[in-house]
């Protein structure tokens, strides 16, 4: 088993993963801890991790972290068989809560001894420059993308979720709301804002898209008609009480392929900042296998 860390990640992430460390260790469970020292570092370490015959690689972090881990387990490719496993140690630890991975570290860590790998199938984002990014749970374009690109990263160390409402505040002031075309195989429409989900999940337990299924291809696109600092934060007081879904100017559908358009505006994928529209967002070419409960109540594929 490879558990792969990112050590900028804060002394509290670090006492959270020593406490999985410790629960490994009493149960017998050989590992090898390595540290990221770089953006990228970690799909890197990931791919050389399954290259080299690990059965188990870890992402011991936030979403971003897995999703990096996930790429590089992508990498791959499909003979090297490596299982991802998840030591959920972020601020809102989405994928882990969509999955039913326990969140406690000490729970997390029997997990990865006792669950079972299912598969999974992730996205993939790829910009007009070349550039590509896979995303395990969601991507964003817009509103929700802007307040990810200018997040004070001291501040989300320092205080957590709070860190992000605070800047959402901030930029309810100064976001412009530019319209951005969103073209689906069947047509195109315009919106605000976007959010293509793999899941049903957003911003931690909240509930976005209630059709999104994580064990199938494609995705569940969010699309925000309503435009402006009102209806945005119409939209953020809808969240905690799960009923951003019926909220009136915002629509979902399905999609396995889709083209988001707006000039210069920003992109998140699993809440980190991946680029500028325009971005083709379609299924990942492979799906994943993810240590998971061995009962999730979710229609994962076999």
């Amino acid at each position: 088993m490879l558990i792969i860390f990112n050590p900028k990640a804060g002394q509290r992430r670090r006492q959270r993963l020593d406490r999985a460390l410790k629960v490994l260790r009493r149960l017998g469970q050989d590992f090898t801890l390595v540290e990221t020292g770089h953006p990228g570092h970690a799909a890197l370490l990931a791919r050389e991790g399954a290259s080299e015959g690990q059965a188990v690689v870890v992402a011991a972090g936030g979403d971003g972290t897995i999703a990096e881990v996930a790429a590089g387990l992508a990498g791959a490719g499909t003979g090297a068989g490596a299982a991802l496993g998840v030591l959920p140690l972020g601020t809102a630890n989405v994928f882990a809560w969509e999955l039913g991975i326990p969140v406690r570290p000490e729970l997390s860590a029997r997990l990865l001894m006792e669950g079972e790998a299912r598969l999974v199938h992730p996205g993939e984002a790829r910009f007009d420059d070349g550039g590509a990014r896979l995303f395990v749970q969601m991507l964003g374009a817009g509103f929700d993308a802007a307040v990810v690109a200018n997040l004070d990263l001291g501040l989300k160390r320092r205080i957590g979720r709070g860190a992000y409402v605070w800047q959402a505040v901030r930029e309810l002031g100064r976001y412009r709301f530019p319209p951005l075309r969103v073209v689906f195989a069947d047509g195109e429409t315009l919106v605000s804002s976007v959010i293509v989900s793999k899941g049903r999940l957003y911003a931690g337990r909240h509930l976005l898209a209630p059709a999104a299924e994580m064990g199938q291809p494609g995705f569940q696109v969010a699309l925000f008609h309503g435009s402006g600092p009102v209806a945005a934060a119409a939209y953020g007081a809808a969240l905690p009480f799960n009923l951003l879904p019926r909220m009136p100017g915002l629509a979902l559908r399905h999609a396995t392929w889709l083209r988001i358009e707006g000039e210069g505006v920003a992109v998140q994928a699993d809440g980190d900042p991946v680029g500028r529209l325009p971005v083709e967002v379609r299924v990942a070419p492979a799906p994943l296998h993810v240590v998971l409960p061995q009962v999730t109540g979710l229609a994962l594929a076999a």
